[in-house]
């Protein structure tokens, strides 16, 4: 299934969920072989060492019953309507049952949470197995227990990026952790 097609087949689901917010794929743009005369594609091993020397914060994407990926491509996206969005990608394994729920929970990974991280990052794996976490109020998606802050939301939107998906939420209820812990950082290849 090509880009195009893996964002229309959620966007199917979607709406046979009965979702009450528009979900419209992009077009995706024309795509053409480079020519002898043009500069290649960046070289892959290189666009990772590069865009690795940008910190981010590390998320784990939670959805019910239990369902969850480790994410380090999340960002606040707008304010009004309040929304977010995360990246993932199209051979994920979690999306489907993700994209099944129609909701999920974005769970803002404290310093000390490193090896929980590293559980959420297997596939195949039983990632809930002793992982402590309550119902969010809104969705009822697994809101994990330490997280310095916890994002509530219902897809609202899901576009295609390269070999990606684009999942927009829109927020339903949020809050943070009971401490003042720092958020586990990812820079070059490492939690900080």
């Amino acid at each position: 299934m090509g880009h195009a097609g893996a964002a229309a087949a959620a966007v199917r689901y979607l709406r046979s969920t009965g979702a009450t917010v528009p979900v419209e794929p992009l077009p995706r743009p024309e795509l053409r072989c480079v020519g002898e005369d043009e500069r290649a594609p960046v070289d892959q091993t290189e666009f990772r060492r590069v865009l690795g020397t940008f910190a981010t914060g590390v998320t784990i994407v939670t959805a019910p019953p239990e369902a969850g990926f480790a994410c380090q491509s999340f960002s606040s996206l707008s304010l009004d309507p309040p929304l977010v969005a995360f990246m993932v990608g199209r051979t994920s394994t979690t999306w489907p049952r993700i994209a099944r729920a129609g909701v999920f929970c974005v769970n803002i990974l404290a310093a000390g949470q490193g090896d929980l991280c590293r559980a959420f990052a297997v596939r195949g794996a039983d990632k809930f197995a002793g992982v402590p976490y309550d119902p969010a109020p809104a969705t009822g998606s697994p809101r994990l227990t330490g997280a310095v802050a916890w994002i509530d939301c219902t897809i609202h939107a899901v576009h295609t990026g390269g070999d990606h998906l684009i999942v927009v939420g829109r927020v339903e209820a949020l809050g943070t952790g009971d401490g003042d812990e720092a958020p586990l950082l990812f820079h070059k290849g490492r939690f900080l």
